[in-house]
């Protein structure tokens, strides 16, 4: 049995296989103790935990703990000169426009930064040794005296020469057991101080949170029985052993939204779609993620709360457009969506939870397209007459009525999506209208007919269960860890052939990680060069053929950059200029064999019924189906309503939907 448990921002998704056997369980969110609600998700399944081999999880624990600065007590150190390398940032504003701009705050105190005398040149030789007794006589008196669980090392030009910080992380694990110590080199051998420092506290800072949360959900597990493999998902869309997720938090900020992509991948697939654009809209938010042929797009870089991450993500644009999201009117009178989420608790009004503000779930409501008593297959009976209500201030101040309030919220948020999906597909050189759009999490196809209009996209792929994709995704994701290393090499035959050496033994590392970590397999491999021409700033990752790794020359690796360069800027591509190497990566992949099928419960002798939907100004007459009963090849003409237990799909005037035989909803514009 394969189990997947994500913790989302309001509600809890399960999914379990066996066999052909598919156990879906969604529960309240605990937004304080996430572990509870993961737990709650186990319970309320029936499952005996004995017979689990492998428990997937994903959360937003560390995000938490970033967002709203419940992180640990970490102290950060720095060769001596650069204590404020984390205050002083870059020298960019964000904002020109804000006279009272200020810079990103890092979750650190200026007090709880320290320095150590040491010097690296760029080359990683040494300039002044490490001044271990001047670290002995007063460093480590101070980190004593701040009572820090965490310590984050970044020394200068360490990704060229770890020797300084393993013998500082060594000093300070002596005289501090108990103390966490985080190396940048370990999360992020690569050069630029400000992103490689940021990244190395972050990891540090939800380090301790991540090792106390692990271990309080597997001693629940271990109580129930559980003896099979426990791993947590990471931003790179692959799962890890919890064991070595403790060495690596940072990699897990963004589990949940990765693991759905993963799981839409792998389910439009299914169908012989590979090109698409997975749009996940769920209680709090909406991430979007573009993926070619198979592949979701990888960044090597992302932020959060305005800070850097220099690690691999998958490329997903989020915004505050999900379920839970707020309608509210601004201080000029205009009416907005999000960011402000309602949450799970007391979440949107219609909950009956205490919640008084109008959300996106709310609206859905009062125009008909959710029905109270059919929340969650009738599993959660939802307050109609409150969505009406929590309207009503809104309708009142712009002289609308209650569902054309409604309906303004719910294009509000359309637009945000549109524009999120922009940022992917237009803004990176893709256009839209060549990708089927994949929506899931439980708003997401209720959404997404109307999001495809906007953007000329024919085809829409409803997966089963789709408000449990990201559940899905926790079982069927492979395990993955990926390595770096800033080497800076002006391009040439002789620095193609170090590229190539240098790459082997980044392969060689990653094989050694997968084996202290007993996951035995051929690894499949990924191998990309971050290049730019001599003087730029950034750098394009290319990606280089499996095929050719045993014979790179300068005027190949060339001529790929020069292709790379110009799909992402239209010009620039000409080779009169010269090129230099930055970073190599490396990918490592243990694929999990076979991945399970996701398929929606069967019930036999349900009718259509009828319903009314507030759709375009005007009530329309339409046919309300559910989904566990449509039968494969069934067509089903617009307007109608599909309900499932996990989520409701919408279907206007001029689509249509059919069932296919990988049990996907297929939704097509009508010619």
């Amino acid at each position: 049995m394969r189990v997947g448990v994500e913790v989302g921002g309001t509600f809890t998704d399960l999914v379990a296989v066996e066999g052909g056997r598919i156990v879906v369980t969604k529960v309240p969110s605990t937004p304080r103790s996430p572990d509870v609600g993961a737990f709650a998700a186990l319970t309320a399944s029936g499952i005996d935990l004995s017979r689990i081999k492998d428990l997937g999880h994903g959360s937003t624990v560390a995000t938490n703990a970033v967002l709203e600065r419940k992180g640990a007590a970490v102290a950060f150190i720095a060769t001596q000169g650069f204590r404020d390398l984390l205050f002083m940032q870059r020298h960019d504003r964000r904002n020109i426009y804000d006279l009272f701009y200020a810079k990103p705050a890092p979750p650190v105190r200026r007090k709880d930064c320290f320095e150590t005398p040491e010097r690296l040149r760029a080359d990683g030789s040494v300039e002044t040794p490490l001044d271990e007794a001047a670290i002995r006589a007063k460093l480590i008196p101070a980190l004593k005296a701040g009572d820090y669980r965490a310590v984050a090392i970044c020394l200068l030009n360490a990704y060229a020469n770890p020797d300084h910080e393993q013998r500082l992380a060594a000093l300070i694990t002596e005289a501090l057991p108990g103390v966490l110590v985080t190396c940048s080199h370990q999360v992020a051998r690569e050069f630029r101080e400000f992103e490689r420092a940021s990244t190395t506290l972050l990891s540090a800072y939800v380090q301790p949170v991540i090792d106390g949360y692990l271990h309080r959900f597997e001693a629940k597990l271990a109580d129930a029985g559980f003896t099979g493999r426990f791993t947590v998902m990471q931003s790179n869309g692959g799962r890890l052993p919890a064991e070595a997720m403790r060495q690596s938090a940072i990699t897990a900020l963004y589990s949940g939204p990765a693991a759905g992509v993963v799981g839409a991948t792998r389910q439009a697939a299914r169908s012989g779609y590979k090109d698409l654009i997975t749009f996940d809209m769920g209680g709090t938010s909406t991430d979007v993620c573009l993926v070619q042929d198979g592949r979701p797009s990888l960044a090597s870089e992302s932020e959060i709360d305005g800070l850097p991450i220099r690690t691999p993500v998958l490329d997903i644009v989020s915004v505050g457009a999900g379920g839970g999201s707020i309608a509210w009117v601004d201080d000029g009178g205009m009416l907005r969506v999000g960011p402000q989420s309602a949450g799970a608790d007391p979440g949107p009004a219609c909950y009956g939870k205490g919640g008084i503000e109008p959300a996106t779930t709310d609206a859905h409501i009062v125009i008909g397209t959710i029905r109270p008593g059919a929340f969650l297959g009738g599993r959660m009976t939802l307050d109609g007459e409150a969505a009406r209500l929590a309207f009503e201030p809104i309708a009142a101040r712009f002289g609308l009525g209650i569902e054309q309030a409604a309906s303004s919220a719910l294009q509000l948020a359309d637009a945000n999506i549109v524009r999120a999906i922009q940022l992917v597909s237009t803004e990176r050189g893709r256009d839209p209208r060549d990708y089927a759009l994949v929506p899931f999490g439980g708003a997401g196809p209720l959404h997404a007919a109307r999001i495809a209009e906007e953007l000329g996209i024919s085809t829409i792929v409803v997966p089963p269960n789709a408000g449990v994709i990201s559940a899905y995704g926790l079982v069927a994701s492979d395990y993955t860890k990926f390595d770096a290393v800033t080497r800076k090499m002006k391009l040439d035959d002789a620095a193609a052939a170090e590229a190539g050496k240098t790459f082997a033994e980044m392969r060689a590392r990653l094989a050694a990680q997968f084996a202290d970590m007993k996951l035995p397999g051929d690894l499949d491999y990924i191998h990309t060069l971050e290049m730019r021409f001599v003087g730029q700033a950034f750098e394009v990752g290319v990606e280089i053929p499996p095929d050719r790794l045993g014979s790179l020359d300068g005027a190949y690796l060339s001529g790929l950059f020069a292709d790379a360069h110009h799909r992402t800027f239209m010009h620039g591509a000409t080779l009169d200029r010269a090129v230099e190497i930055v970073t190599l990566r490396v990918g490592a992949t243990l694929p999990i064999g076979t991945v399970p099928r996701l398929d929606r419960e069967k019930l036999a002798g349900r009718a259509p019924g009828q319903a009314k939907i507030f759709h375009d100004e005007a009530w329309l007459d339409c046919a309300r189906y559910t989904a566990e009963a449509l039968a494969p090849g069934q067509k089903i003409i617009g307007p109608a309503v599909i309900e499932g237990y996990t989520a409701t799909t919408w279907v206007p005037p001029g689509w249509t939907a059919e069932l296919d035989p990988a049990d996907n909803l297929i939704l097509r514009r009508s010619a």
